[in-house]
């Protein structure tokens, strides 16, 4: 999305701040996965990687539908995924795969990113009952 800054009006969905930081942590998990053992590239790795690129894939794809009701439903299938997320990387913490300082950090964008999803599923949800 573009945003008008004289404006304020925003025509495009990659300059929400939301989505804009969910790309950020796609890349923060694809860094963090790297050091993950290899017996885990199929398993945990993968999913978390999946979950990962859903948040921004469902926001984009939301957003491009064109209703508000449709948009609505994709933030909250993002913000599950971003659960889905948080939930995996504390496991791999908790099975010694990750580093804790990397993971904590990364679980801290998580934590950003299902603050913005939420507020902006309340947005959407106070101009759109569901």
């Amino acid at each position: 999305m573009r945003e008008d800054h004289a404006s304020g009006q925003i025509t495009d969905y990659k300059d929400l701040t939301v989505w804009r930081s969910a790309m950020s942590l796609c890349e923060a998990v694809y860094s963090v996965t790297r050091d993950m053992p290899s017996d885990e590239k199929f398993g945990l790795t993968s999913q978390m990687r999946r979950a990962a690129v859903s948040v921004p894939a469902n926001i984009a794809e939301g957003y491009g539908r064109g209703s508000r009701q449709d948009y609505l439903r994709f933030v909250k299938i993002a913000r599950g995924s971003a659960a889905e997320l948080e939930t995996e990387l504390l496991l791999a913490q908790r099975m010694g795969l990750l580093d804790v300082g990397r993971c904590a950090r990364t679980t801290d964008l998580v934590r950003q990113v299902r603050q913005l999803l939420q507020g902006l599923v309340r947005a959407l949800a106070d101009n759109h009952p569901t």
